[in-house]
């Protein structure tokens, strides 16, 4: 394989921290949400998944540690899904989509 492409995407509401109507969500069920309606969407077999990517600019207190597997885990995928989470802070998602892209070009 030679090209990747991004064949979907989505993007999670935000708000400001500690405000507005989302202060009760939890950002790893968010991030599960989205994952969840891409997969949906998409129509893919969850078990072809390998590897959740996810770039977080701040990883810490709920949404700490591997966030990305935790996420893999309450979108429903497979146990044996495996889970990264990047940060480079404002640059985290697009570092991620880099990473998972390299990922995929070397097999």
């Amino acid at each position: 394989m030679t090209d990747v492409v991004i064949a979907a995407y989505r993007r999670s509401p935000f708000h400001f921290a500690n405000k507005g109507e989302l202060t009760k969500v939890r950002p790893d069920e968010m991030a599960a949400q989205v994952v969840r309606a891409l997969v949906r969407e998409s129509g893919i077999d969850p078990a072809t998944i390998e590897d959740v990517v996810l770039g977080c600019a701040f990883p810490e207190g709920e949404q700490g540690l591997n966030v990305a597997r935790l996420i893999a885990f309450l979108a429903g995928l497979p146990e044996n899904t495996a889970g990264v989470t990047v940060n480079r802070f404002c640059g985290s998602s697009m570092q991620a989509v880099h990473q998972a892209a390299g990922a995929i070009r070397m097999g």
